[in-house]
């Protein structure tokens, strides 16, 4: 536990350094460029605010391209001023280019930090549709079952009509004739016909030929 505080000691303390040495180049480009007072201050603020928020844009994994564009610009800004105090430029002669630079920075880190702490993420195609608070609680009742149909009934047999077997001697003479004239069995409306019967008698004396 021990050994991991001294860690992040070590780091936090380099990182304090790093970031007032920073700072302290800022400063001194923006006094020699014509910014004196507070804004000379305020200029290594705004670069590093802008730091800050471009690291949290690639951090949250959206929009990506626009982190890094503005991340790439602040750190361009950071590190030239770096260098630009590092003995490669006269504070004394400040060429015209940087005074140009310096005053136009205010825009562009405006402009940074407002498109990155603004702008809404696109919703991505994965997202979990959270479900209405009002719908969590609701119990989902089971599909009631459909109405029981009611049982078809068969019709009612008919009463089995009695025949004498007189007729039916009669009706096989008959069905005999029928079948010699015309080649054919005979059915029970012509049966019904020839003997003048009704018609559940010409059916039942039908079924015993």
């Amino acid at each position: 536990m021990r050994a991991q505080l001294a860690r992040v000691d070590a780091v936090l303390v380099q990182a304090v350094i790093a970031a007032a040495l920073s700072f302290a180049h800022l400063h001194d480009i923006a006094s020699a460029a014509g910014q004196d007072g507070w804004k000379a201050w305020a200029y290594p603020i705004s670069v590093d605010l802008l730091l800050v928020a471009a690291w949290r844009r690639l951090r949250s994994g959206e929009a990506k391209a626009s982190g890094w564009c503005w991340f790439v610009i602040a750190l361009a800004a950071s590190l030239g001023a770096n260098v630009a105090t590092a003995g490669l430029l006269d504070l004394d002669q400040v060429p015209a280019w940087l005074r140009i630079l310096v005053a136009g920075w205010p825009a562009v880190a405006f402009l940074g930090g407002t498109l990155l702490a603004h702008s809404a993420p696109k919703p991505s195609a994965h997202d979990d549709v959270e479900e209405p608070e009002e719908f969590k609680h609701q119990d989902v009742a089971p599909d009631p079952k459909p109405p029981a149909q009611p049982a078809i009934e068969p019709p009612p047999e008919r009463p089995a009509v009695p025949v004498p077997a007189a007729l039916v001697e009669h009706a096989r003479k008959v069905a005999a004739e029928h079948h010699t004239r015309t080649g054919a069995p005979i059915d029970a409306p012509t049966l019904r016909a020839r003997l003048g019967v009704p018609a559940p008698m010409a059916e039942a004396i039908a079924a015993h030929l």
